[in-house]
């Protein structure tokens, strides 16, 4: 790091993690129990909130919501989040009474993130997931708004009052009064920042943004792909406070992909290396029609990640992160990657969980 790059202006108030939650096709509760045992690993180890990727007609977590349910029966603490449910797949009304419920089953630890935009490998998968209205369905931010506002409490519908023994309301039940402000969106591009703070969500970065111009693709940063990603990265999270009623204290959390090797095998060290280098080239350049850009993984000590999230512009205005564990790895090294990350990189960032 060179000498003129400063700490982080902004100490490290949350640490979080995000896991995809693979499971074998034959043997899919195995899959699901390692997810859960995972988040208790988490709350015991002091993290502040722990996060379910969202996959469809895969070998990962389909229903999020479910699962942090369970989950929230088996921890007491740690704040539950999903990053990100996609709501092309979702009715918002139904979601919204599934998010309440959970919500207040967890006792208010509830963090849903959520996307827009048509489902993918959206031409397979209409005739079977809307049959009738393929052709009508809106995956614009209306379908986000809607959402928004049945979980803050908005009328559903003109009809409420009694009929026969029947009550009903004219608002989406369970209510859970604080959830509205726990709402968060994932988003890459400026167009989706702009819009999450003049809707006064909260705004989930990842490790994956739009390269939208040849302006905004040469930010300053650290290291060979940072430079550029870190410099995009950061002009979303100003953009997102600069609309949000808030301001600088809009939450924003930043998830890289991060792999400490403090207390990993030499084996575990090797795998680790691997899989970086392995998706390196595509940090390199914008990739495909939508010219994504991909941040490179973080592997080595936490002194050497910390100072490499040090020298990376975007982390400088954000005091929340949701670190993603690798997709592919076994039970026993996330075990050890969440190890480190609670008891190493966490005070290497300044960070001093909770007693």
């Amino acid at each position: 790091m060179g000498g003129s790059v400063e700490p982080t202006s902004r100490p490290l108030r949350k640490l979080g993690f995000l896991t995809i939650g693979l499971f074998d096709e034959a043997d899919p509760r195995r899959g699901h129990e390692s997810t859960l045992e995972i988040i208790e690993l988490g709350e015991q180890l002091g993290f502040d909130s722990a996060w379910l990727r969202h996959r469809h007609l895969q070998y990962g977590i389909s229903s999020p919501v479910a699962v942090l349910a369970a989950a929230s029966q088996r921890t007491s603490r740690i704040e539950l989040g999903t990053a990100v449910i996609p709501l092309g797949w979702e009715n918002p009304l139904r979601l919204a009474e599934d998010l309440a419920t959970v919500d207040l089953l967890s006792g208010g630890r509830l963090n849903p993130g959520v996307s827009v935009g048509p489902p993918m490998h959206y031409d397979t998968v209409k005739p079977v997931l809307y049959p009738d209205t393929a052709d009508a369905e809106d995956f614009s931010f209306e379908r986000v708004r809607r959402l928004l506002g049945f979980v803050r409490g908005e009328a559903a519908t003109d009809f409420s009052g009694t009929e026969g023994f029947e009550v009903f309301s004219d608002r989406v039940q369970p209510h859970s009064p604080g959830l509205g402000g726990r709402m968060w969106y994932g988003g890459g591009s400026l167009r989706s920042a702009r819009w999450a703070g003049e809707n006064g969500m909260n705004f989930l970065t990842s490790s994956v943004v739009k390269a939208e111009g040849p302006e905004t693709a040469t930010g300053a940063g650290s290291g060979s792909g940072e430079v550029d990603f870190a410099g995009i990265q950061l002009s979303h999270i100003r953009e997102f406070r600069a609309h949000h009623p808030d301001g600088e204290r809009a939450r924003v959390s930043q998830g890289l992909v991060v792999i400490p090797t403090d207390s990993a095998s030499a084996e575990q060290r090797a795998k680790y290396e691997a899989y970086a280098a392995k998706r390196l080239p595509r940090t390199t350049a914008p990739q495909g029609p939508a010219r994504l850009l991909f941040a490179p993984d973080l592997v080595g000590t936490s002194a050497e990640i910390a100072e490499q999230l040090h020298a990376n512009v975007a982390f400088h205005e954000i005091d929340e992160v949701a670190f993603a564990l690798p997709f592919t790895f076994d039970h026993e090294d996330y075990v050890q990657i969440l190890t480190d990350i609670a008891t190493k990189l966490g005070p290497e960032l300044g960070r001093r969980p909770a007693a």
